[in-house]
């Protein structure tokens, strides 16, 4: 996830970076522009249109196409306002599950393992949601060994069971109480509870039907407007269809980017950092 300063102006406006929708969308825009050039010359030297209030009915069609717009985006924005909600919880819940252990566990070797543990779930989420598995982010515990979790196809699932199996162990050793028992499983259960939320996010996408509409308005839209536009405004309908077609098609990729907030794109939330700060905040509580 980028980290920038909202009030300095100059700066992004002119920045550039690998995923602004203007170096994405460069080709497009080229397109657009010869294909506009070519209908306006072809009115003016060939066909001779006069369209009569030709921004009328555009006018109509791009206020509809705007609110199909913000709706896209505002669905975008809420699957990665919620999944950043979930992984608030993670470090919430990760603390306090922590805090708890410090509290109720008399054995170092007890707290480090759970630590161990607690860490290996929340790094096997982010790897889940990414579809990958990193070798070097995974700690072997005597509950968990390498080979387990590496055979395992659901890690996140398989660690939990580790950890339910761990507290079980300490409440048969009588380690820990029934009542300290019934005082850690609600954090216990808020992982998998988040972890299902996530997979709720990935594995639903914006329906295809309405995704391909749009992008089918939007390219309708800027394909008939040399057309309606050439006679009237000559060679300016050439910027304008591009500025039009640059400002429609960025909020369409920025709402596919952020609507899967698990990714590795720029935009996308920054998973590695809150894993790595869970990671530094149960090292100082449970060490």
């Amino acid at each position: 996830m980028i980290t920038y300063n909202p009030k300095d102006w100059f700066t992004l406006i002119t920045k550039f970076h690998k995923s602004d929708t203007f170096r994405i969308l460069l080709p497009s825009l080229i397109s657009i522009g010869i294909y506009a050039a070519v209908i306006v010359y072809a009115e003016a030297h060939f066909f001779m249109l006069h369209t009569k209030n030709p921004t009328v009915m555009h006018s109509i069609l791009g206020f509809v196409l705007s609110m199909l717009l913000v709706f896209r985006t505002n669905s975008a924005y809420d699957r990665w306002w919620e999944g950043r909600k979930i992984w608030g919880g993670f470090v919430n819940n990760s603390r306090n599950l922590s805090l708890k252990l410090s509290a109720m566990l008399a054995y170092e070797k007890d707290k480090q393992e759970l630590k161990h543990l607690i860490v290996n779930y929340l790094y096997s989420v982010k790897n889940h949601l990414r579809g990958k598995h990193v070798q070097t982010e995974f700690i072997s515990t005597e509950q968990l060994k390498t080979v387990d979790f590496e055979e395992a196809n659901h890690k996140p699932n398989r660690v939990a069971k580790s950890i339910y199996a761990k507290i079980n162990a300490l409440y048969t050793n009588k380690d820990l109480t029934r009542e300290q028992l019934f005082l850690l499983n609600e954090e216990l259960k808020s992982f998998t509870d988040n972890c299902g939320a996530c997979e709720r996010i990935k594995n639903t996408p914006i329906p295809y039907s309405y995704n391909i509409f749009l992008k089918k308005m939007i390219f309708l839209y800027c394909i008939s407007m040399p057309i309606f536009f050439g006679s009237e405004y000559g060679y300016i309908t050439v910027p304008i269809t591009m500025i039009v077609l640059y400002v429609f098609a960025s909020i369409e990729l920025i709402a596919e980017e952020i609507e899967d907030p698990f990714g590795e794109d720029e935009n996308d939330l920054p998973l590695d950092d809150i894993c790595h700060r869970i990671k530094t905040n149960l090292n100082e509580i449970l060490n």
